[in-house]
């Protein structure tokens, strides 16, 4: 059998589309409200956050502020303190210092006026030093020369006969040399024991560089005699 046709639907009732328009309306506009209020509730609390936030890190700043002036100050103190202390100890060090070169200014010429004493009053001294020198000549060495002041070569050449034959060392009467000193050469180096030479190692022991002044005349004469 055949379909019978459809009825066609009822046209929308205009009021209530209306109704249907109008609540539709007033919900958003309240969800639109309640945004604008989570809006502004949000901006007010990230205010007083960021207040907070700020006095905390004022106060934290401060404090560390403080801290780090307490700091450079303590080592401000600390280094005027120490430079202080290092200048009075620069001080010191320079008094002790110049004392120990008076002292030992003293020392020397303490020990000069000895050594000039001793070479007056024991002329001989020249013929135990001459043999502890020929004792240092090793036996290998050749062409050995001793040289004497003119003063003391009798001295030498009869209190050291033996030893200088016994090396074949030839004695050399040297004006440059000074009384109670000598000075042996050969192939294989020189023995400095000149007066001037001991004396400056003496001398550099205790951190001088005096030189020797040399005998005075009455003492030269004497020492001749």
């Amino acid at each position: 059998p055949a379909r019978r046709p459809r009825a066609a639907p009822a046209p929308p009732d205009p009021e209530q589309l209306r109704r249907q328009a109008e609540a539709a309306a007033r919900e958003q506009a309240r969800l639109a409200a309640e945004a604008a209020v989570q809006v502004e509730a949000d901006r007010v609390a990230a205010l007083e956050q960021a207040r907070q936030g700020g006095y905390h890190d004022g106060y934290r700043d401060g404090l560390s502020a403080l801290e780090a002036f307490k700091q450079s100050f303590s080592a401000q103190t600390s280094a005027q303190v120490t430079a202080v202390v290092q200048r009075l100890q620069e001080q010191l060090d320079a008094v002790e210092q110049d004392l120990a070169q008076r002292v030992a200014g003293i020392a020397l010429e303490i020990a000069r006026q000895v050594v000039r004493s001793e070479l007056h009053a024991h002329p001989g001294a020249i013929v135990a030093l001459t043999q502890e020198v020929l004792g240092q000549l090793l036996s290998s060495a050749r062409h050995a020369t001793l040289h004497v002041h003119p003063e003391d070569h009798e001295r030498v050449a009869a209190g050291c006969a033996e030893a200088l034959a016994a090396r074949g060392v030839r004695l050399v009467a040297d004006a440059q040399i000074e009384v109670g000193g000598c000075w042996l050469e050969s192939s294989l180096g020189e023995v400095d024991a000149r007066l001037a030479t001991r004396w400056r190692r003496v001398a550099a022991a205790i951190g001088r560089d005096d030189e020797w002044t040399g005998l005075p005349q009455d003492a030269a004469q004497g020492s001749a005699a």
